[in-house]
């Protein structure tokens, strides 16, 4: 791959289609079926995600599309099989130069959380971080006391590197330990069959 073309997949969202979800760029036309996927603003309630509240979408989006801007993140709206926006998620902490990034800001309605739909997603992530921007590396965090996601994490096949201690602040202002979990190129093909198996015994 020519370093223009590397450059151009580093800076453009990809357009990701499965069977049970449809992965598009962020934009701020979303904001609305977003705030709708919030609903009553139960997922932005517990303090250690970083899930925004209803009325802090817009900004929220636009804070995504600034930093995708500046090179820093690749943010994605979520759809459903029949094209309902379900959540968002985004590739961010971008290195090219390695090339490695991670995985994350993930959040989903509850109607479609441990379902098909997030396995698919993840497949179609590292698929395009793997195979089309030969990453050598993918990582996740979460917050120490984010333990449905640390499962989640280490059910896709992620091994944990490590804790971060006061690595960040939660959105309520508290210091946040980080638990980082990553899966390298070599494991790829393996977590590859792993979430097919997974994604099939939804189906």
């Amino acid at each position: 791959m020519s370093a223009p073309a590397a450059n151009a997949e580093w800076s453009s969202v990809p357009h990701l289609q499965g069977r049970h979800v449809r992965l598009e760029p962020l934009q701020q036309t979303h904001v609305p079926a977003l705030r709708a996927a919030l609903g009553d603003g139960a997922l932005s309630s517990c303090w250690y995600t970083n899930v925004p509240a209803p009325e802090d979408v817009e900004a929220y989006v636009a804070s995504a599309l600034d930093r995708q801007a500046r090179g820093s993140m690749l943010p994605f709206v979520v759809l459903d099989a029949h094209g309902e926006v379900v959540g968002s998620t985004r590739f961010y902490a971008l290195e090219a130069d390695v090339p490695r990034l991670n995985i994350g800001y993930t959040w989903y309605h509850p109607r479609v959380q441990r379902t098909g739909l997030n396995t698919e997603a993840k497949l179609l992530l590292l698929r395009h971080a793997f195979e089309m921007l030969g990453c050598i590396s993918v990582g996740f965090e979460t917050s120490w006391f984010n333990q449905s996601s640390r499962r989640a994490i280490a059910r896709l096949g992620a091994k944990q590197d490590g804790v971060l201690r006061n690595h960040k602040r939660h959105a309520d202002g508290t210091r946040r330990d980080t638990v980082v979990f990553s899966i390298i190129d070599t494991e790829w093909p393996a977590v590859r069959s792993h979430l097919q198996f997974l994604l099939d015994s939804h189906s």
